[in-house]
């Protein structure tokens, strides 16, 4: 169990907030417990560069702990980590602890599928991503999705959760989730001109989306990062994905609402 006293330390906000800080980074704020995912915090990763301005510092300090979905460098980067402070707990998916311990990073919770651990109040549950996830020199580590849920469940009802993809395919299990779902964060886009296998573009994140059934649905993975260079030929690539999403969920999942958050907004649940 991660103590998830941060909250407690801060005197929280008081309200149950998702915040898109850019990429893969989102804020989780549940029940004044803060669950930071994949943060990706500076200006440039390999041959990558941010698009857009930082988010505001508060949105990612101190929090209670860090979800790593997989080790690609722009989920898993060392230097966001650096600047957190390596004693933020960090749960990472099976394979990742040793080499992150190596890294100086002392508090590493590891999780195999279907394991949890629990942040304050929270549960926090490894479910499956379709993606490739080799990093040369890096861990050996399945990637993984997070089911995020209150515990114990609401008197008298199910433990509702929120659903963080990180990267992955569409794949047909993603409807067990469909009983438990509040709010999915779900991958829209890529990083450049081309989506690679193992990601799923604004069509692919309405199906999954169909499949799951959650009251709303925000889309990440967006409107951040181009290779150097690349801002001018493909800056659509920073603007359309969101939207089209939107367009695909209102025909595929009516029921869903979809709230588009622009790189550091924040919306209240």
């Amino acid at each position: 169990m991660v103590d998830g006293a941060g909250a407690a330390r801060r005197g929280g906000t008081g309200a149950d907030r998702i915040a898109f800080l850019g990429h893969a980074t989102v804020l989780i704020e549940l029940d004044g417990v803060r669950l930071l995912t994949d943060p990706l915090l500076g200006g440039r990763v390999a041959h990558l560069r941010r698009q857009v301005p930082m988010p505001r510092e508060e949105l990612f300090a101190e929090p209670d702990a860090v979800l790593i979905s997989h080790a690609h460098h722009d989920h898993l980067d060392l230097a966001s980590l650096r600047r957190l402070g390596r004693d933020t707990p960090l749960i990472v998916p099976r394979g990742a602890g040793s080499w992150l311990r190596a890294r100086g990073f002392g508090r590493v919770t590891e999780l195999s599928l279907g394991e949890h651990a629990q942040v304050g109040a929270l549960d926090v549950e490894a479910v499956p991503a379709d993606h490739e996830a080799r990093r040369p020199g890096g861990p050996k580590a399945e990637p993984v999705g997070y089911l995020v849920k209150r515990c114990p469940a609401p008197a008298g009802g199910v433990p509702r959760g929120v659903y963080f993809a990180g990267d992955t395919a569409l794949y047909p299990e993603m409807v067990d989730m469909a009983p438990s779902l509040d709010v999915a964060l779900v991958p829209v886009a890529g990083w450049g001109p081309k989506l690679g296998p193992g990601h799923m573009g604004p069509l692919e994140a309405a199906e999954a989306v169909a499949l799951m059934g959650p009251k709303l649905a925000i889309p990440v993975h967006w409107g951040t990062l181009l290779p150097i260079g690349s801002g001018r030929r493909h800056g659509r690539r920073l603007t359309e994905p969101p939207r089209l999403f939107a367009e695909h969920v209102a025909r595929l999942a009516p029921g869903v609402e979809v709230r588009i958050l622009d790189p550091g907004q924040e919306t209240v649940l």
